[in-house]
């Protein structure tokens, strides 16, 4: 009896520790699915958590927050952090604009702020932070050092509170590696940062045979801290997204998917720690009938754009025993209809220009499709092996009816790189006008590296970050993003603004230096093993071998004379072999000069 009274003192108190951390914690999961006009299908994953840690002492005890990133608070004075591990390319054009913008490749940027930091302390424990987070992803964060950092002046704006009435220093730190690569490595352990990891709720159909197969996929982890006052009465965010962008027909589709199809699973449920999880389900214009249909709708009016969203909510579901999934079957029709994507107001690309190896020019263009001028910041950070000249710095604006002229930017921030201590850093601030498209252009040298330092698949090139551009939309065409002073992406409805800040990436470049020929070394190790080889065979040969000396006669002139040679040779070897198997040969024989032949001559006698 005692021992089933204290099965149910535990049950009860299983149940009020749960609900004491949901009191304390604030935790949901989204899923928005949105099929694109190209017949690809846009995924992207919100899990976000709020912890109310009041003092800054609380952070060695956390409970719905990973222990690595509240500690990351305490050792670095880090305010707020920004990582994104992308693989592939966002097409603007085509896809408009993601929740969550990210380079490809890895990038990194925080801030730090305190009352006793200095730029020497923030830059040794901005590459002490780079370090951890590259254990905690299992990335190669940890070659993030001064060489390929930058701090930004006007491209980022700080997303945390201090509550500080004073004016604390704050610095900000940016860095890139777009060499990195996104495998199933960083997946494990960023799905081990949730509160229910992988095996329940939405991160159960990040898969990774499914997830890397995708045109595109990011992840990414957003940590920052609001506090009414200065340390303390604070809430740290923690935020982790997924973008994935799938092709169906690679999938197998005919037309149609389904959640199955995208995942290779349906959802097994929900996380018991969510306050809400949640599917939105993209149904402006769309070809599709959806199985079984949403709960409801909810239609976004933001920015002069509308939206409706179909929502299921997974936590009330009535059938939680089988998995859960959503097909989308695409309707019958009479003539075949094609969808347009809606231009994006801004979008950018970037390439080199240029022949041969001595000289080359790097180029971005930004085009406007918006009837009035927009504001833009862009950055550029190039690294210390590429040389490049701001005094051939141009920027020229082409119009819709083909007119061209040059333009004045506003501010200029450049930073001179020097070669192995630190990139060259260029942030410019202009307005591009209406209809026009802004082409940004400077100079470069392409240089010798040392051997070290050339990577070991050499003749694939350097690569080069992306530039950043960033501006304030004065619509909301095309935008999805969640708004600063919101963390769910059910806020980012109805959430009209007076302008909406954006940031968008360029391509990342590849770079082809002169590359020494390594094939040389190679050569002559093969040279120096061939004659050592073909040496070594007659050294050994001579000096291993014992050298034997055999008088011969002269030739016999007549035939009579040749056949009693041989038979003198033949009773000579009889004799001989008679002897050695009755006799013994003398021990000093050899070393009193006689060879063998010489000793068989003087038996035979």
């Amino acid at each position: 009896m005692l021992r089933i009274f204290g099965i149910i003192y535990l049950i009860i108190l299983l149940i009020w520790s749960i609900e004491a951390v949901r009191e304390s914690n604030d935790f949901h999961e989204e899923l928005y699915i949105r099929p694109l006009p190209n017949g690809h299908v846009n995924t992207y994953f919100h899990f976000t958590s709020r912890w109310h840690y009041g003092d800054k002492d609380n952070l060695h005890y956390t409970q719905i927050i990973p222990r690595p990133i509240a500690e990351t608070l305490l050792l670095y004075e880090v305010k707020e952090i920004h990582i994104g591990l992308t693989q592939g390319l966002w097409r603007y054009e085509t896809l408009g604009y993601p929740v969550v913008d990210s380079a490809p490749g890895a990038e990194v940027r925080a801030w730090f702020a305190g009352k006793n930091l200095t730029s020497t302390i923030v830059d040794d424990q901005w590459i002490k932070l780079a370090s951890t987070f590259s254990g905690i992803l299992c990335a190669s964060l940890n070659f993030i050092d001064k060489t390929n950092s930058v701090e930004p002046k006007f491209s980022f704006r700080p997303q945390f509170v201090t509550g500080s009435k004073e004016k604390i220093p704050q610095f900000i730190r940016y860095a890139s590696l777009p060499r990195e690569i996104v495998c199933t490595e960083n997946l494990t352990p960023w799905k081990k940062l949730l509160p229910c990891n992988s095996k329940l709720g939405f991160a159960s159909l990040l898969n990774s045979g499914y997830v890397h197969n995708t045109n595109y996929h990011s992840l990414g982890i957003k940590m920052r801290t609001v506090c009414k006052s200065y340390n303390s009465n604070c809430i740290l965010e923690f935020t982790e997204t997924a973008n994935l962008v799938y092709d169906p027909k690679l999938l197998g589709a005919n037309g149609d998917f389904s959640l199955r199809r995208l995942f290779g699973q349906g959802l097994n449920g929900y996380c018991s720690l969510a306050k809400s999880s949640k599917i939105y389900v993209h149904l402006d214009d769309q070809p599709y009938d959806l199985t079984p249909a949403p709960a409801y709708n909810i239609t976004s009016l933001r920015g002069g754009s509308k939206t409706i969203y179909g929502v299921y909510d997974i936590q009330n579901l009535v059938d939680t025993d089988r998995l859960f999934n959503i097909a989308w079957i695409r309707r019958k029709q009479i003539k075949p209809t094609v969808l347009l994507a809606q231009p994006p107001v801004l979008y950018a690309h970037r390439y080199i220009l240029g022949h041969g190896q001595e000289r080359g020019q790097i180029v971005t263009q930004i085009t406007n499709t918006h009837y009035s001028t927009l504001p833009i910041i862009l950055q550029e950070n190039i690294p210390w092996f590429v040389p490049s000249y701001m005094h051939t710095l141009k920027l020229s604006v082409q119009t819709k009816n083909g007119a061209e002229y040059s333009l004045k930017p506003n501010i200029i921030h450049y930073i001179p790189g020097v070669q192995r201590v630190r990139p060259y850093h260029l942030e410019l601030v202009f307005g591009i006008p209406a209809l026009s498209t802004v082409q940004i252009s400077f100079d470069f040298d392409y240089i010798f590296l040392k051997w070290l330092e050339y990577p070991p698949d050499a003749n694939h090139g350097h690569y080069l970050g992306s530039a950043i551009i960033t501006t304030q939309l004065p619509i909301g065409r095309n935008y999805s993003a969640i708004p600063v002073d919101k963390h769910i992406f059910a806020a980012s409805f109805n959430a009209s603004r007076t302008s909406y800040f954006l940031e968008i990436r360029t391509e990342s470049l590849l770079l082809s230096l002169p590359t020494p020929d390594f094939s040389m070394p190679y050569n002559v190790i093969c040279l120096a093993c061939t004659v050592v080889a073909l040496a070594f065979g007659p050294i050994h040969s001579v000096a291993t071998k014992r050298i034997v000396v055999e008088q011969k006669d002269a030739p016999p002139q007549s035939l009579m004379g040749k056949v009693m040679q041989k038979l003198f040779k033949r009773k000579k070897s009889e004799i001989a072999d008679t002897n050695s198997t009755t006799q013994t040969e003398p021990e000093g024989s050899l070393l009193f000069g006689h060879s063998d032949a010489e000793v068989i001559h003087q038996k035979f006698e």
